[in-house]
């Protein structure tokens, strides 16, 4: 490999040739806090559809119904506002974060890299270390080694169910999945909508694909954040990258010896033999690199035993490395995304804490347009839809505001509502003639709790002209 150009560190292009990868697992710092926050992660997700909340499902995204529970906030499709903030403010956060820490996401949190570490932990547990898993590979199909790759097939069928069926259970709520059973031929059956059973198929066949046979090809070809990266980073960035200057030229040596004409670098290869995408990183910076420093624990490990300073594979920045100055950590663009975060974060939080569990929406009865009673009043029909958006039944009931001589004329006298119930109520406003003086007159339509706790209202026009 030539030289860096002392202004940049050195990119590697893709190379779309590699072969099955199977990476050594090894310990360090970095690897330890990878564990815990992959293991983490991975918890939080199996044991949020069994927290309660009130009675029920804590996170629930009951499509069917349309009512998605977050604790104790009831959405509805109405509120996609507040969906849509989320998924911008993560994005935002994500971009921060990058901008910082280059691929943290990917090396630490991303689920591909969750499911793939699990399912090549699998393998390790059946076949053994790197070493044996490619002789494994290369060995002749006999008997032993096709019970050994039914014996992995089968558990990675069992955790992509398990997964597909928890992921399930945040939409069809996890009494459905996991007490919805029948007898078929008095074998026991889950008893699922078909829509459950289309669900899982797409998930299991997802969780098994990306997981099993995907993997780092997930990561380099399909993702699309490998791509933009590249335009978020910055000379401050953090990258994990090989200090050229300093490894180079590479070759093995005796232990304890350090030949003047040879850098650091013994040129073992076991960053390579770590990485979960099979690059070199002594290649320079490449797309492939999700940032997870398995080389750079490894790569100290190496310099621990051979009596070297650590660090030759460690996390930089391109200023550092190249440059030799230092790191600009407090910069414009991480400013323009802390200030644009947390104004969202204001905006939605405000949304948030201003919402009424309440909602009243008024639309005219196209059936029957304004008319003349027998007393001689004009009569607007309405329907009044009202929402509980709470987690608790309440009553409800109508009012108007509304110019002297309209009156309002409902069925009942109030609305019982259950939680996240909604109900159209047909009602109409009649008005003397000689109190209207325009042909359109706002009336408001008030819906109030019995207990005063809640209350909305909407305006609708009162039309004078009948056929």
């Amino acid at each position: 490999m030539s030289a860096p150009s002392p202004n940049k560190i050195p990119v590697h292009d893709m190379d779309a040739t590699k072969k099955r990868i199977h990476p050594r697992f090894t310990d360090g710092f970095y690897q330890r806090i990878r564990l815990f926050s992959m293991y983490f992660l991975l918890a939080l997700f199996l044991i949020l559809p069994w927290i309660k909340y009130d009675g029920r499902q804590a996170i629930w995204f009951d499509v069917p119904s349309q009512h998605y529970y977050i604790f104790g906030m009831t959405l509805f499709p109405q509120d996609f506002f507040f969906v849509a903030a989320g998924f911008i403010i993560a994005a935002f956060m994500l971009f921060m974060v990058t901008v910082y820490a280059g691929r943290v996401w990917c090396g630490y949190a991303c689920p591909q890299t969750i499911w793939t570490h699990l399912f090549q932990h699998v393998e390790k547990w059946v076949i053994g270390d790197r070493n044996k898993r490619i002789k494994f590979d290369k060995e002749p199909n006999s008997a032993s080694k096709i019970a050994k790759k039914l014996l992995i097939y089968f558990i990675w069928f069992v955790m992509s169910v398990f997964t597909a069926t928890t992921f399930v259970s945040y939409v069809a709520g996890t009494s459905l999945m996991y007490s919805s059973w029948q007898s078929i031929a008095g074998i026991p059956f889950p008893d699922w909508p078909t829509w459950v059973w289309v669900s899982m198929f797409i998930f299991t066949f997802a969780t098994y694909a990306n997981a099993a046979y995907m993997r780092e090809f997930m990561c380099v070809y399909i993702c699309p954040y490998g791509r933009f990266q590249s335009v978020m980073f910055d000379k401050d960035t953090l990258i994990v990258s090989y200090d050229y200057n300093r490894g180079e030229p590479r070759g093995p040596r005796k232990k304890g010896t350090n030949p003047e004409e040879l850098g650091d670098c013994i040129d073992c290869t076991m960053c390579v033999q770590v990485c979960p995408t099979g690059i070199d990183i002594r290649d320079g910076l490449q797309v492939e690199c999700i940032q997870c420093a398995a080389c750079v624990d490894a790569c100290n490990e190496v310099m621990d035993k051979v009596g070297y300073p650590r660090g030759l594979i460690r996390y930089t920045t391109e200023r550092q490395l190249v440059e030799n100055e230092q790191s600009r950590y407090l910069r414009p663009r991480l400013f323009a995304y802390l200030l644009l975060l947390s104004v969202l974060i204001g905006v939605v939080a405000y949304a948030l804490f201003d919402r009424v569990p309440l909602q009243i929406d008024v639309r005219g009865d196209r059936n029957q347009l304004s008319s003349m009673n027998a007393e001689g009043q004009i009569v607007n029909s309405y329907i009044i839809k009202v929402t509980n958006k709470t987690q608790a039944a309440h009553e409800y009931v109508l009012s108007i505001t509304a110019p002297e001589g309209f009156t309002l004329k409902t069925r009942f006298e109030s609305i019982p509502l259950n939680a996240g119930e909604s109900y159209d109520m047909p009602v109409s406003v009649a008005a003397d003639p000689k109190f209207i003086e325009q042909n359109e007159v706002p009336v408001t339509f008030n819906v109030d709790s019995k207990d005063g706790t809640y209350h909305a209202s909407r305006t609708n026009v009162f039309t004078s002209q009948t056929k």
